[in-house]
């Protein structure tokens, strides 16, 4: 469950993503164009510390990006050339802003939803102690078997930035892919998503064990 918070960022995630996203390798799209999102899903961090939140964005009259971020509450440890920028929360105050494929705490989550069909987290908005439920904007699916024991996810080792996005850690290899409509594959396990405008399932990541 992911308890969500009626608040102001400055700069918004979307303003960093603007002068973050024509940086990267795999970004295809105008420079300067505002950020819009299409879509996002979120995994539930089991200590709880760490918001993760995967963004479907588009810049522009360019494609469609998956973008997953994770918010944290202090830099993380050796996490400098992966950061998208820090921003104002008006509840939770600083918040560090990272690409999320080099967090350990995305790779543990996404490899759970792949290979273990561990689904997304609901969603509510929080306030004066009420909870309030979010509807989904999209819909994923793991192929792997729902329940099955997945590896521990420890370090990330390396992450190779291109269009299939590949994360190495000792236990799983994961490939996020940054533009689900462009027709790039990977062997293993697959998560595929759903929103609208989007009825048939397209791939988002991929995940085998090593």
């Amino acid at each position: 469950m992911a308890l969500l918070h009626r608040a102001e960022m400055r700069p918004t995630k979307f303003a960093l993503l603007a002068a973050w996203l024509p940086g990267r390798p795999w970004y295809q799209g105008p420079a300067g164009a505002d950020v819009e999102r299409v879509a996002a899903y979120r995994f539930d961090d089991p200590a709880g510390a760490v918001g993760v939140e995967t963004l479907l964005v588009r810049a522009g009259d360019g494609p469609i990006h998956q973008v997953p971020l994770t918010y944290r509450d202090a830099p993380l440890d050796g996490g400098d050339d992966w950061l998208v920028g820090t921003t104002e929360h008006s509840v939770l105050g600083r918040r560090w802003v990272y690409d999320a494929c080099a967090d350990p705490v995305y790779a543990a989550t996404l490899a759970a939803a792949v290979l273990a069909d561990a689904g997304q987290a609901e969603e509510f908005f929080e306030a004066d102690g009420q909870r309030e439920y979010r509807e989904l904007s999209m819909t994923i699916a793991g192929s792997g078997t729902r329940g099955a024991e997945v590896p521990p996810v420890g370090a990330v080792r390396r992450v190779v930035e291109e269009d299939l996005t590949l994360i190495v850690t000792d236990s799983v290899e994961l490939a996020v892919v940054r533009r689900p409509d462009g027709g790039t594959a990977s062997e293993g396990a697959v998560l595929t998503g759903t929103w609208s405008g989007q009825p048939s399932p397209l791939p988002l990541a991929y995940a085998r064990r090593r």
